[in-house]
């Protein structure tokens, strides 16, 4: 992701159908540019990783993801702020995606632990997470507050270095039968 491919991804994010359960709605504007600028700048201080998810045929921008708190004295990392447009839903292109992600991780940063998080009502993200083998580890009550002011409930899930075996060649199999 860079400053020059936010207007294309904003135009992804304008479709408010993507928003229905999460917790920030990036179809406005106001909400999108600052907020991925500010991942920009994390970027250059270390603190996050934003990318595009891209068409591999065409290179057209479908939507996004990032790595974020990173914590390398303690070998673990976050996925998340992902997205994709609504007409890619069930298509496979996260699972794709969360394999390319997670593979670099495990296999080349060397991280012992992949944290995701999801708002708890938020089900289709849960099921994504489930889907691709993340372990459910509990709710953390009260974690956030929402942008209209009521407190929100966050899932948390976790692939740990000795699962990571098991979930690539789960991952592999999948995108074999696409």
């Amino acid at each position: 992701m860079e400053e020059e491919t936010l207007d294309e991804l904003f135009h992804v994010g304008s479709d408010r159908e993507i928003w229905r359960l999460t917790s920030v709605n990036y179809s406005d504007p106001a909400i999108f540019y600052p907020n991925f600028k500010a991942a920009l700048q994390d970027r250059e201080y270390g603190k996050a990783y934003p990318f595009l998810v891209c068409l591999a045929d065409s290179g057209r921008v479908i939507g996004t993801t990032r790595l974020l708190d990173i914590h390398p004295q303690d070998k673990k990392i976050e996925i998340g702020v992902t997205w994709i447009a609504s007409e890619f839903w069930g298509s496979g292109i996260n699972t794709e995606c969360k394999q390319l992600l997670l593979e670099y991780c495990f296999e080349t940063l060397g991280v012992n632990r992949v944290q995701f998080r999801a708002k708890a009502d938020n089900t289709r993200s849960r099921h994504a997470l489930e889907k691709i083998g993340a372990m459910f580890e509990g709710i953390l009550r009260q974690d956030k507050i929402e942008s209209n002011g009521t407190p929100r409930d966050t899932a948390f899930y976790s692939i740990v270095r000795e699962d990571w075996p098991g979930v690539k060649a789960r991952l592999a199999a999948k995108l074999t039968a696409r």
